[in-house]
């Protein structure tokens, strides 16, 4: 099934004691451009996530926004520089005997010297929580594909209809044209009966003019191609693996053969359907650049 370029997932999990947030969306590009935004302290998970999105997706430019609460993580601690409190404690006594003064010292009045508390952040486990935000980025993926699939169904049932259109317009072109000969060999036929009058027509000479003529109009090559391609597209359309640019290149080759059954024609009514034929070219044309 194919795939749009663009959509958006969105998954929640948590590591580490970690509260953990991605979402992504895409937009159409000709190639993968990632861009990741991560909290400045996580910047290490970076290209873990890239990796995931590289094997989800081949074509876009995908934007990944990940956040991170830490505030129920508990990663900050309180340590005790136990040599400067036992220097602070002597120092304190020593006055107090020296100088006969009451010695109030509490934990709490201790506490409020310098240097005696410190408070100071827990070194992350950067592994675990990488594999963490890879995680919740995966989950965030799948959700992203799971649109991107449902709107590439949507893409795939348009192409396919505009592509019965033109098979209808290809069989009436097949149609149209040998009527083009007739109508030429008739106006062949009246032209030389003016000129020659009486003399006679030469009906070798009308059959080789038609031959000629018939040659230079003929479109069977053309709409052969044509089918030939359609088929190719139905193929793409319908298969699991990446084809937005196989496909770019096949409707070039759509557009070439309509040209030159346009080039071609001699009558008006061939020339509407061309018309016709490239309009719905150009809207397929739009559509499958939507496709992955």
């Amino acid at each position: 099934m194919i795939k749009s370029m663009t959509g958006y997932g969105g998954a929640k999990g948590s590591v580490e004691g970690l509260e953990i947030s991605v979402e992504l969306k895409s937009v159409n590009n000709r190639y993968l451009d990632t861009s990741v935004r991560l909290p400045r302290s996580f910047l290490f998970a970076e290209d873990g996530v890239k990796a995931a999105v590289q094997r989800h997706i081949s074509r876009g430019k995908v934007d990944v926004f990940v956040s991170v609460d830490s505030s129920a993580a508990g990663d900050m601690t309180v340590k005790i520089n136990e040599p400067l409190l036992k220097g602070y404690m002597e120092a304190i006594n020593s006055i107090a005997n020296d100088y006969g003064l009451s010695n109030d010292m509490t934990a709490m009045s201790i506490c409020r010297f310098p240097d005696v508390l410190s408070v100071e952040k827990k070194d992350m486990d950067a592994e675990a929580i990488t594999a963490g935000i890879v995680a919740v980025a995966e989950d965030a993926l799948k959700d992203f594909d799971a649109m991107r699939l449902r709107e590439g169904e949507k893409l795939r049932d348009d192409v396919l209809s505009k592509l019965e259109t033109i098979d209808s317009l290809v069989s009436t072109v097949e149609q149209e044209s040998p009527k083009t000969m007739a109508d030429y060999r008739a106006r062949l036929e009246s032209k030389m009966a003016e000129v020659l009058g009486s003399a006679g027509i030469d009906e070798n000479r009308i059959l080789a003019e038609a031959a000629i003529f018939a040659d230079r109009i003929a479109v069977d090559e053309e709409t052969v191609r044509l089918r030939s391609h359609m088929s190719q597209l139905k193929t793409m359309i319908s298969g699991d693996s990446p084809t937005g640019r196989k496909i770019d290149f096949l409707i070039q080759e759509f557009n070439r053969e309509a040209n030159t059954i346009g080039s071609k024609c001699q009558n008006s009514s061939i020339a509407h359907v061309v018309v016709d034929l490239k309009s719905e070219i150009e809207k397929i044309r739009e559509q499958i650049q939507n496709i992955e």
